[in-house]
């Protein structure tokens, strides 16, 4: 490996490891959502936050299993 790759290597490494912290963190607030049921915030605005959470863990994960067949 050169110099090059090993600083792809690297950044690729750093990379998955910020989005499995995000993931994380993003599957703790929907979890934490899920739990409070309405209350202060109207239902819709909830569902949103919700959906919008679903579909980036979603992509992670996607992303996740892309880079470890690679790496």
């Amino acid at each position: 490996m050169g110099c090059d790759d090993l600083s792809v290597a690297a950044q690729a490494a750093e990379f998955i490891r910020a989005l499995r912290v995000q993931l994380l963190q993003m599957t703790s607030r929907l979890t934490w959502i899920e739990r409070q049921g309405v209350t202060g915030r109207s239902s819709r605005e909830i569902r949103l936050e919700a959906g919008a959470l679903r579909r980036d863990i979603q992509e992670a994960h996607i992303l996740l299993t892309g880079f470890s067949a690679v790496t």
